[in-house]
């Protein structure tokens, strides 16, 4: 009795907190929350760009993706939109919002449409996955997934290794998947052919992680949509089925992660 009163005491004064679950956190419960990480770099013509920005925009509000956020066990998701290129250009353009519905799905669209599209230099996928990562502690949301999604169309050249990164976030138990942008390449910007292995190889991991190339303008809207339903629902699939049906060509031997910064080195050398 003298212990409760004691602690009652404590509480009113603010010196103890209650020992109840919900006293101990206020974080809101989401079956997944999700980055979705864009890449903005000058190798993304301002066609590419308006496509991946309107890409998220269509899948976001897609009527097969909302019923896949209703379908999960808590029927909302935490999402926030990140835009990146070098090793220190990382700016959030969608913070971190609740989708539940069709409602909030356009409201975030609408959101996202609304921002000016913009171009930086570099590509730093290891920045975006750092930054991605970092965002997760300030969601204030609990889930039992958390999912880094990269879309982007070269390989890491400016920054920390993009292995050391990708290890760093699979150590938290955030999952990374690919969204490998493979179309028209500008020749002052040579990079990998072989993109969507790169990213197999170097960019994603996690339980359930997936890798799924775009390689023609008419893949951004089924693509970023199959995506989302992947990721809301929790489903693994196979790697090697992107929306095409082709397979990702299998590799003699891993991909070189250091071969984007190797290519660019190089290309300076020869100026």
């Amino acid at each position: 009795m003298i212990r409760s009163l004691f602690l009652a005491l404590l509480l009113t004064a603010g010196l103890a907190t209650p020992s109840t679950p919900q006293g101990r956190s206020a974080a809101m419960e989401v079956d997944l929350q999700l980055v979705l990480a864009v890449d903005i770099s000058y190798s993304m013509d301002p066609e590419e760009q308006k496509l991946q920005r309107d890409g998220y925009i269509q899948a976001i509000t897609s009527p097969d993706v909302i019923e896949a956020i209703r379908r999960g066990l808590i029927g909302k998701i935490a999402v926030t939109y990140l835009e990146w290129a070098g090793a220190f250009e990382q700016q959030v353009v969608v913070g971190w919002r609740i989708i539940d519905g069709m409602e909030s799905a356009r409201a975030f669209a609408a959101e996202l449409q609304a921002k000016p599209i913009r171009r930086a230099f570099r590509t730093s996928i290891s920045g975006a996955l750092n930054a991605s990562t970092a965002l997760f502690d300030t969601s204030g949301m609990r889930s039992q997934r958390r999912v880094i999604d990269v879309s982007g169309d070269g390989s890491n050249n400016n920054g920390p290794l993009v292995e050391v990164a990708r290890d760093a976030a699979l150590a938290k138990g955030i999952t990374i998947n690919g969204l490998p942008i493979m179309l028209k390449r500008d020749p002052r910007y040579a990079d990998v052919a072989n993109l969507d292995a790169y990213y197999q190889d170097c960019v994603v991991g996690g339980p359930g992680h997936f890798v799924i190339p775009i390689k023609t303008t008419e893949e951004f809207v089924p693509a970023t949509r199959r995506k989302l339903i992947l990721e809301v629902a929790g489903i693994a699939p196979a790697w090697q089925a992107p929306v095409t049906g082709s397979a990702i060509p299998a590799q003699s031997e891993r991909v070189d992660c250091t071969i984007g910064e190797r290519m660019w080195r190089e290309r300076w050398e020869r100026n």
